[in-house]
């Protein structure tokens, strides 16, 4: 390489690319897994029955028992005086006490999951939205990877493109 080849703005892109993204290995591996993990979150997969036992205010109704315990679709089944019987447990509207059991996502991936959907209220969404920004560099830094006008860098024009039109269709068929 030459001294002039070093101090061009392609070099500079071209070696923050490859550090940010072997820097960023280790996010992307934890992105990846629990985003395939987020999409089976309806299913069985890599969960197990937690029991809970926890009390709450009197009187809920079967909406705010739902949110209170983080059930989602809770529709009770019956109720017997003042315990009210719902698919994996029961609550006494009297006493307060919320009795449940529900599927939770074994360890390692519950903290993958955890960290996947940081709300801004946590520290760690700092650190998270580094990474988003890291990841939309290595996406537009891509381009200056081939000398313009190469055969590659069409290519990945191309491809590009066609990667930009799939994401946009998939947008709007869901």
């Amino acid at each position: 390489m030459t001294t002039k080849e070093k101090r061009s703005f392609s070099y500079y892109i071209r070696s923050l690319h490859r550090d940010l993204g072997f820097f960023s290995i280790g996010m992307v591996i934890i992105y990846s897994l629990s985003g395939m993990l987020l999409i089976y979150r309806d299913s069985d997969l890599l969960k197990h029955n937690t029991s809970f036992e926890k009390i709450l205010s009197t009187n809920l109704t079967s909406s705010e028992l739902s949110k209170a315990i983080q059930l989602r679709d809770l529709r009770v089944l019956k109720t017997e005086g003042d315990t009210l019987f719902f698919k994996t447990g029961t609550y006494n509207k009297k006493t307060g006490l919320a009795k449940y059991s529900k599927q939770t996502i074994l360890f390692p991936f519950n903290k993958f999951i955890e960290l996947h959907t940081t709300s801004n209220k946590l520290p760690a969404h700092l650190f998270t939205t580094i990474f988003g920004g890291i990841l939309l560099f290595l996406a537009i830094s891509s381009f200056w990877m081939f000398k313009k006008g190469s055969r590659l860098f069409r290519r990945g024009l191309y491809l590009s493109g066609i990667g930009i039109i799939g994401s946009l269709l998939l947008l709007f068929i869901k």
